[in-house]
């Protein structure tokens, strides 16, 4: 009966988010009071050009988004005893978004155009030269700019209530980078309670690309403190060092006899602060890029499980690395959904990715995309209990 309540409430919300584009009627203003599994009002997110959709499966599992960004505001997903939990840092309402997000927050954010950090902002692709807009210490952080894609209203397209797709359009030069791209990303809640993220994107001039997502995850569903108990396996053997600014100097490490090694699960906050290791006072913690064993969406690369929900989240992608950020730089600023102040390392990002920086190292896989080229990527969170 729970179960049934549930479903019909998220198809009330998944009603109102089809039309959320076409503007407010009578009926879509009715549906906009009814809140959502996570207990976020659709309401509040409401705007000339922004709404809150819904997406669900029969199992339950319900995430919610925004199209400010092409956010992931909520993922709700059972823990061991059955009561559903919502397992990602965000807001309830888009003002907090746009304020945060203008001071560099980017909960659940798609980012691009390019992930992670360039070091100098420059980079030389066919001969010439591009300057990005510098926008962390002496760094290109997510793409730089005021426009870059975590600070944009993308357009949503609903296709049923397990699919949904954004896309936007980014001109020649927009923070500096070169080409007219077209990207669109499509989410996607599976039956198995996973969820899938492909990333797509044409360009009519070489440029860079290198799309992510940035979820904060909490797998115990509370945001008010540090979750550092969770523990985490990762198949990688090696990462990329940082500087003290947290670019890539172009040096590959071992993880061997480091914290870095998670071959082994092991919880967050056993080696976080050794700071007997450079790399750890480098990155202030973990902010690291790990190089996958395998790039292979069928298997999984890593998995987060926390000891007190039972929740654990199995991860999955085709691309050659994952970013693993453990939130260094939260510090409770930021308000978060229900009034909560997240503090430092209340949740993890894991980012899939090409490695920061590779336009300057041409060692690395290339993230170079050419006209005629189709940008395609995969990425997969699935989440179960154990």
């Amino acid at each position: 009966m729970k179960k049934n309540l549930f479903l019909g409430l998220a198809a009330i919300v998944a009603g109102l988010c089809l039309t959320a584009c076409e503007g407010k009627t009578a009926d879509s203003q009715e549906s906009a009071d009814s809140l959502t599994l996570s207990g976020l009002n659709p309401a509040n997110f409401q705007s000339d050009s922004t709404a809150l959709y819904v997406l669900s499966n029969e199992a339950g599992m319900e995430v919610c988004f925004t199209n400010f960004g092409g956010r992931i505001v909520s993922i709700m997903v059972p823990d061991k005893d059955g009561n559903m939990t919502d397992v990602c840092l965000g807001h309830d309402n888009i003002a907090d978004y746009e304020k945060y997000g203008a001071e560099g927050c980017n909960f659940g954010a798609l980012i691009g155009r390019y992930g992670n950090r360039i070091a100098k902002g420059q980079f030389s692709l066919d001969g010439e030269s591009y300057q990005l807009p510098i926008n962390n210490g002496p760094n290109s952080l997510h793409g730089g700019g005021p426009v870059a894609f975590h600070n944009r209203i993308w357009t949503a397209n609903q296709l049923d209530g397990q699919n949904i797709e954004f896309t936007t359009f980014s001109a020649d030069g927009e923070d500096g980078y070169p080409g007219n791209l077209n990207v669109k990303v499509t989410y996607t809640v599976t039956d198995d309670n996973a969820l899938k993220i492909t990333y797509q994107a044409t360009t009519d001039k070489a440029t860079v690309l290198n799309l992510t997502n940035h979820c904060y995850f909490n797998l115990s569903g509370d945001g008010s403190k540090d979750c550092l108990d969770e523990v985490l396996w990762l198949d990688a053997d090696k990462f990329t060092a940082v500087d003290a600014d947290v670019a890539v100097t172009g040096e590959v490490l071992d993880v061997e006899g480091t914290p870095f090694d998670f071959r082994t699960a092991t919880a967050i906050g056993e080696r976080i602060d050794d700071e007997s290791n450079q790399q750890i006072v480098n990155g202030h913690g973990y902010d690291h890029n790990w190089i996958l064993n395998a790039s292979d969406i069928n298997k999984a690369f890593g998995c987060l499980y926390d000891p007190n929900t039972g929740i654990q989240m199995e991860m999955f992608t085709d691309q050659p690395g994952v970013q693993f950020y453990a939130g260094n730089f939260l510090d409770g600023s930021f308000v978060g959904k229900k009034g909560v102040l997240y503090p430092r390392r209340s949740a993890f990002c894991f980012e899939t990715q090409h490695y920061p920086d590779s336009p300057n190292h041409p060692e690395w896989p290339s993230t170079t995309l050419r006209p005629g080229e189709e940008y395609n990527t995969t990425t997969i969170y699935k989440f179960s209990t154990k």
